[in-house]
C-alpha cells in the first residue's frame, strides 16, 4: 500500500476527512498517561508491565523507599 492509495471507507465522506485535525488530542492524551519506553536491550528482561512493576517494586523495597 502507498500514499496515494484510498483506503478509507465508503461511508466516510470525504469532507469529514479532509476536516480532521491531525494530533488534534495529542498533548492532552499524553497528559493522562504513564508511560515509558525501556530501552530495547532491557526489553529482554522486562517484556511487559507486570515484569517492570515487580523489579520496581522490589528495588522500592530494597531501598526503603515508601510507595503512595
Amino acid at each position: 500500500m502507498n500514499n496515494e492509495e484510498d483506503t478509507s471507507r465508503s461511508e466516510y465522506p470525504a469532507a469529514l476527512i479532509q476536516a480532521g485535525e491531525r494530533g488534534k488530542y495529542t498533548k492532552r492524551y499524553w497528559q493522562g498517561t504513564n508511560i515509558v519506553v525501556i530501552a530495547p536491550e532491557l526489553h529482554k528482561l522486562f517484556p511487559d508491565s507486570e515484569s517492570v512493576n515487580q523489579a520496581l517494586r522490589q528495588y522500592a523495597k530494597e531501598h526503603h523507599l515508601g510507595l503512595a
